[in-house]
């Protein structure tokens, strides 16, 4: 049906006549064709959120419903994909465009013409279910694209063959009760529906990062949600981007959500060239991007969360681990609250709708550890980690507050430490993580026994020396005990020789779990070492003048494939101290 415009706001029109329409339809708005979604019904009046430039367009424009909700196409070619936030190829954009995105463009999301090589996993004659793979392609060097029974499909296979295939073209048949249903290998999917599943599970064990301050202080786990709060300049990008490069997952799905074009533009120059840690291959054979950056239209940003989180939950039905990265849900909240305002809502805290909260959850809630439809015991995880950028860093504010709500994982960011040059600049005294205790099991089978010991340890010195700090900014460290100036001088070595990371070096941007618990090991071992020590009274300068601590301060830089050093500084350190005590007994 074709309604007609009546009031145009920026992004927003409203048209009549628009009666027989359902929320969330895709309409084409006047001759240009420009992509908008309807967001409310009001009598035959419908309220329409455009994509696209609106300047130029008058009342009385034709309005023309497409019936269908905004939906993400789902095959071949996602993987090393660059997309806008309504999953408009903008790679294919720039060839036939130019520079700049022009108004009312319709290019495919995927590509029509491209063949794929289809290998079947299943023969003619076997009964397939939901969820079950059919047969695979193999998209890059690194990802296995399956091809899965389509949603609701339940029957035999009466037809399917190996060969190679564009995404439209018919690779299998399964006869149902009722039809024969033709297969192809792209699917649509509405972008603010959940993809189904059997249940989900309770997350338990850990999404590796190598970035010691996450791995063993605030760890995540693998299907959990983290929010990345921190204002301007406090690392939060880097932070994502040593994410997205190390973490223990599967495929990446980076949304660039209203962030600045040169942030995105960092995004698109060094993802091809970093290499995959586990495969040598580049990073962008196992990511998809989508950028959506502060210039683009405001209600395409609305969307892009949910275009990602789509893509994310149709790789994680094949069985993979997905980790998602939102840069930043408060620049979507922001195109949120434009879209409110110009929809003439009652604000909410700071001018935000009323229904911030909820939205947001929606988002996060779509992340976890799931048993997946099919045959077997197949499962698959979404891993979500938002950044949210408070203004002037105060998380008092709404949507790092409603965040906080729902994640388990929050790295506060710190300006201070940032500009100290700590980076992570993830402030330890306000960060926290929920899953640390759940996956104690995880952590005692498959790193140490030890491991949770330690991480507790590091926990308490940094602590105390927050409650110390305070005494020696009043009356100088010479006002300590030697046991509480130990505090001190063990809480900055975890500070300066654990907690800091460089992401540019080669040994030290990602660290095993193994070697952080050697790492661990042996500053507990010099505090408790030294404690002994301070107790039959050597001094603590003589303690701190032994040659092994410069050794601790250089242990991060131990390669991999080199970790006997560690009990090498450990033997050292026994002896060194050993020595001293000896010699302060005698004094005694």
């Amino acid at each position: 049906m074709t309604g007609k415009t009546v009031k145009i706001s920026g992004p927003l029109i409203v048209a009549e006549n628009m009666k027989d329409c359902r929320m969330y339809d895709v309409v084409q708005v006047s001759k240009l064709g420009l992509i908008g979604e309807i967001i409310e019904l009001r009598g035959d009046r419908a309220s329409i959120q455009v994509y696209e430039e609106t300047s130029g367009l008058g009342p009385d424009e034709d309005v023309v419903s497409t019936g269908e909700p905004l939906s993400a196409e789902l095959g071949p070619g996602l993987i090393a994909g660059i997309f806008d936030g309504i999953q408009r190829p903008l790679t294919t954009l720039f060839f036939k465009y130019g520079t700049r995105i022009s108004r009312g463009v319709s290019v495919n999301r995927l590509d029509r013409e491209k063949l794929w090589h289809f290998v079947p996993k299943v023969r003619a004659g076997e009964k397939v279910e939901t969820g079950d793979i059919l047969g695979v392609v193999q998209e890059t060097e690194i990802v296995e694209h399956r091809i899965l029974v389509p949603h609701g499909v339940t029957g035999v296979v009466s037809e399917i063959a190996e060969g190679d295939f564009t995404v439209e073209q018919t690779v299998a048949k399964i006869k149902t009760a009722d039809t024969v249903v033709p297969v192809t290998m792209m699917r649509k999917w509405p972008v603010r529906r959940g993809r189904p599943y059997k249940e989900k599970l309770s997350p338990d064990t850990p999404m590796v990062t190598g970035q010691r301050v996450i791995d063993t202080l605030f760890p995540i786990a693998r299907g959990g949600v983290a929010a990345v709060p921190g204002p301007f300049g406090s690392g939060k990008t880097v932070v994502q981007h040593q994410l997205a490069k190390w973490a223990d997952a599967d495929i990446i799905v980076y949304v660039g959500c209203g962030e600045r074009g040169n942030e995105m533009t960092d995004v698109l120059n060094e993802f091809p060239e970093l290499k995959d840690p586990k495969t040598g291959e580049p990073l962008m054979k196992r990511t998809v991007l989508i950028a959506n950056t502060s210039d683009m239209p405001v209600a395409a940003r609305e969307a892009s969360i949910y275009t990602g989180i789509t893509i994310a939950e149709y790789f994680r039905d094949m069985g993979y681990n997905v980790a998602i990265m939102a840069d930043s849900t408060s620049r979507w909240a922001e195109a949120l609250r434009e879209i409110s305002g110009r929809l003439e809502e009652m604000p909410g805290d700071e001018g935000y709708p009323a229904y911030l909260s909820s939205r947001l959850a929606e988002f996060y809630e779509r992340a976890g550890v799931v048993r997946l439809l099919g045959k077997g015991e197949r499962t698959g995880s979404v891993t979500a980690i938002g950044a949210v950028s408070p203004p002037g860093g105060d998380l008092s504010e709404p949507v790092s507050q409603a965040t906080l709500r729902i994640v388990k994982v929050f790295w506060g960011l710190s300006a201070s430490l940032a500009y100290k040059r700590h980076f992570p600049a993830i402030d330890w005294l306000i960060s926290y993580s929920l899953y640390a205790d759940k996956m104690k099991e995880w952590y005692d089978a498959n790193v140490g026994k030890n491991f949770l010991k330690y991480r507790q340890f590091v926990m308490t010195i940094l602590q105390e020396e927050a409650a110390l700090d305070e005494i020696v900014r009043l009356v100088g460290m010479d006002a300590l005990s030697s046991a509480d100036r130990l505090i001190m001088e063990t809480a900055k070595i975890i500070r300066e020789d654990y907690l800091h990371q460089n992401a540019f070096h080669e040994v030290d941007t990602y660290t095993s779990m193994q070697k952080q618990l050697l790492l661990l090991k042996i500053i507990y071992n010099f505090y408790t070492l030294s404690s002994r020590a301070i107790e039959k009274y050597v001094a603590l300068n003589d303690i701190l003048a032994c040659p092994f601590k410069d050794k601790i301060g250089r242990a991060k830089y131990i390669t991999e494939d080199n970790l006997a050093q560690f009990d090498e500084i450990l033997s050292d350190m026994n002896a060194q101290i050993g020595a001293l005590t000896q010699g302060g007994e005698e004094d005694v």
